[in-house]
C-alpha cells in the first residue's frame, strides 16, 4: 500500500542526456595529458550521472482476494484484541467539533482514530476533519493499511453489518 504512493520521480541525466557537443576534448595521443573522449564522461564535473535513478512506478499488483483476506485476518485480529468499538450511530445536530471530541471522550477513545460510518452524514464529516488522529472512513472505502494504522476503530452499526456483507462474499 505504501510502496503504491511513491511518487517514483528522481531523475538523473545519463552521459548521453546531458547538454554539450560529442567532439573529442582533445587528440588521443602526443599532448602528455589522459586520453579523453567526452566532455559528458561520467568522471568529468558537469558529466552524466552512471546508473543514476529513472521515474518508475514501485506499485505493486494484489489481487481482489488477497486485499479481502488480509482485510479480514486484520479485522478480526483487532476485534480480538478489543481495539473495535461498535455504537448504534453517530447523530450530530451540528457540524461542531467540539460536539464530536465530546463524543470520542463519552466512549473513552484515545490515541488516533479510525471512525467508520455511513457515506452522506455530512455533519459527522465535517466535524471531524479538524480533530487530530482521528478519521473518518466508509465500509466501502476502508482499506487493511487504515485498520492497522489506528490505534482504535469506530463503527456505527450500520456500516458494520455493511462491512460483514462486503467481506462475506
Amino acid at each position: 500500500y505504501l510502496a503504491n504512493q511513491r511518487m517514483g520521480t528522481a531523475c538523473t541525466k545519463t552521459m548521453g542526456e546531458v547538454a554539450g557537443t560529442g567532439k573529442k576534448p582533445w587528440r588521443q595521443k602526443g599532448t602528455g595529458r589522459a586520453r579523453a573522449g567526452s566532455f559528458q564522461s561520467p568522471l568529468w564535473r558537469g558529466g552524466g550521472v552512471v546508473f543514476g535513478p529513472k521515474p518508475r512506478d514501485f506499485g505493486k499488483k494484489v489481487s481482489k482476494a488477497t486485499k479481502q483476506l488480509a482485510l479480514r485476518k486484520a479485522l478480526s485480529e483487532r476485534l480480538k484484541s478489543g481495539d473495535v468499538v461498535v455504537v448504534e450511530d453517530i447523530r450530530l445536530s451540528s457540524p461542531k467539533t467540539k460536539e464530536f471530541v465530546a463524543l470520542l471522550g463519552a466512549l473513552a477513545v484515545e490515541g488516533t482514530a479510525l471512525v467508520v460510518a455511513s457515506a452522506g452524514d455530512k455533519n459527522l464529516a465535517l466535524a471531524s476533519r479538524n480533530v487530530p488522529q482521528v478519521e473518518l472512513a466508509t465500509s466501502d472505502s476502508l482499506n487493511t493499511y487504515q485498520v492497522l494504522r489506528f490505534d482504535k476503530l469506530l463503527f456505527t452499526r450500520g456500516a458494520f453489518e455493511k462491512l460483514e456483507q462486503r467481506l462475506a462474499g
